[in-house]
Protein backbone atom coordinates (compact mmCIF):
# COMPACT_ATOMS: atom_id res chain seq x y z
CA UNK A 1 0.00 0.00 0.00
CA UNK A 2 2.69 2.50 1.21
CA UNK A 3 4.61 1.96 -2.69
CA UNK A 4 1.28 2.48 -4.62
CA UNK A 5 0.61 5.85 -2.30
CA UNK A 6 4.29 6.68 -2.94
CA UNK A 7 3.48 6.13 -7.04
CA UNK A 8 0.32 8.09 -6.66
CA UNK A 9 1.95 11.41 -4.48
CA UNK A 10 3.58 13.28 -7.38
CA UNK A 11 0.93 12.99 -10.02
CA UNK A 12 -1.79 13.80 -6.85
CA UNK A 13 1.00 16.93 -6.03
CA UNK A 14 1.28 17.74 -9.93
CA UNK A 15 -2.94 18.26 -10.10
CA UNK A 16 -3.33 20.13 -7.18
CA UNK A 17 -0.49 22.68 -8.38
CA UNK A 18 -2.43 22.69 -11.88
CA UNK A 19 -5.95 23.24 -10.10
CA UNK A 20 -4.53 25.86 -8.29
CA UNK A 21 -2.45 27.12 -10.49
CA UNK A 22 -5.10 27.49 -12.95
CA UNK A 23 -7.32 29.29 -11.09
CA UNK A 24 -4.52 32.52 -10.71
CA UNK A 25 -5.80 34.95 -13.53
CA UNK A 26 -8.69 35.76 -15.42
CA UNK A 27 -10.23 33.58 -18.39
CA UNK A 28 -7.95 31.75 -20.29
CA UNK A 29 -6.69 32.36 -23.35
CA UNK A 30 -7.39 30.20 -26.53
CA UNK A 31 -3.60 28.43 -25.78
CA UNK A 32 -4.58 27.67 -22.46
CA UNK A 33 -7.84 25.83 -23.38
CA UNK A 34 -6.00 24.09 -26.08
CA UNK A 35 -3.17 22.92 -23.46
CA UNK A 36 -5.80 21.99 -20.79
CA UNK A 37 -7.93 19.89 -23.31
CA UNK A 38 -5.06 18.16 -24.89
CA UNK A 39 -3.32 17.12 -21.30
CA UNK A 40 -6.31 15.70 -19.96
CA UNK A 41 -7.29 13.95 -23.12
CA UNK A 42 -3.32 12.73 -23.62
CA UNK A 43 -3.70 11.49 -19.28
CA UNK A 44 -6.82 9.90 -20.33
CA UNK A 45 -5.90 8.40 -23.27
CA UNK A 46 -2.10 7.86 -21.83
CA UNK A 47 -3.92 5.97 -18.35
CA UNK A 48 -6.19 3.68 -20.67
CA UNK A 49 -2.85 2.43 -22.68
CA UNK A 50 -0.46 2.40 -19.46
CA UNK A 51 -3.29 0.13 -17.94
CA UNK A 52 -3.08 -2.15 -20.48
CA UNK A 53 0.64 -2.68 -19.78
CA UNK A 54 0.08 -2.89 -16.07
CA UNK A 55 1.44 0.87 -15.59
CA UNK A 56 -1.59 3.43 -15.85
CA UNK A 57 0.08 6.40 -13.58
CA UNK A 58 3.55 6.31 -15.90
CA UNK A 59 0.62 5.95 -18.88
CA UNK A 60 -1.14 8.98 -17.62
CA UNK A 61 1.55 11.05 -16.76
CA UNK A 62 3.42 10.28 -20.20
CA UNK A 63 0.11 10.79 -21.99
CA UNK A 64 -0.73 13.91 -19.90
CA UNK A 65 3.25 15.64 -21.17
CA UNK A 66 2.06 14.85 -24.88
CA UNK A 67 -0.76 15.97 -24.64
CA UNK A 68 0.04 18.96 -23.46
CA UNK A 69 2.08 20.18 -25.78
CA UNK A 70 0.11 18.93 -29.03
CA UNK A 71 -3.03 20.68 -27.30
CA UNK A 72 -0.59 23.96 -26.83
CA UNK A 73 0.17 23.91 -30.33
CA UNK A 74 -2.83 23.46 -31.58
CA UNK A 75 -4.63 26.31 -28.85
CA UNK A 76 -1.12 28.61 -30.45
CA UNK A 77 -2.21 27.86 -34.20
CA UNK A 78 -6.19 28.92 -33.32
CA UNK A 79 -5.30 31.84 -30.93
CA UNK A 80 -3.16 33.30 -33.93
CA UNK A 81 -6.19 32.89 -36.31
CA UNK A 82 -8.58 34.38 -33.78
CA UNK A 83 -5.96 37.55 -33.95
CA UNK A 84 -5.70 37.85 -37.36
CA UNK A 85 -9.50 37.58 -37.57
CA UNK A 86 -9.57 40.01 -34.70
CA UNK A 87 -6.77 42.57 -36.67
CA UNK A 88 -9.25 42.26 -40.12
CA UNK A 89 -12.32 43.08 -38.54
CA UNK A 90 -11.18 46.54 -36.77
CA UNK A 91 -9.18 47.19 -40.66
CA UNK A 92 -13.00 46.68 -42.27
CA UNK A 93 -14.68 49.16 -39.65
CA UNK A 94 -11.86 51.41 -40.29
CA UNK A 95 -12.72 51.02 -44.23
CA UNK A 96 -16.34 51.24 -43.87
CA UNK A 97 -15.85 54.76 -41.46
CA UNK A 98 -13.35 56.59 -44.13
CA UNK A 99 -16.01 55.54 -46.89
CA UNK A 100 -19.00 56.58 -45.01
CA UNK A 101 -17.08 60.04 -44.11
CA UNK A 102 -16.44 60.48 -48.31
CA UNK A 103 -19.92 59.60 -48.71
CA UNK A 104 -20.92 62.13 -46.54
CA UNK A 105 -18.39 64.92 -48.10
CA UNK A 106 -20.11 63.70 -51.59
CA UNK A 107 -23.52 64.31 -50.39
CA UNK A 108 -22.49 67.92 -49.23
CA UNK A 109 -20.37 68.95 -52.29
CA UNK A 110 -23.72 68.26 -54.10
CA UNK A 111 -26.10 69.98 -52.13
CA UNK A 112 -23.23 73.23 -52.49
CA UNK A 113 -23.55 72.85 -56.31
CA UNK A 114 -27.50 72.12 -56.27
CA UNK A 115 -27.52 68.74 -57.34
CA UNK A 116 -30.09 67.70 -55.19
Amino acid sequence: MKAKLRNTAPAIALAGALLIGGCAGGELSTREKGAGIGALGGAAAGGLVGAAVGHPAAGAAIGGGLGLGAGALVGDQMQGQEYRSDRQDAQIRSNQRELDRQQAEINRMRRERGEY
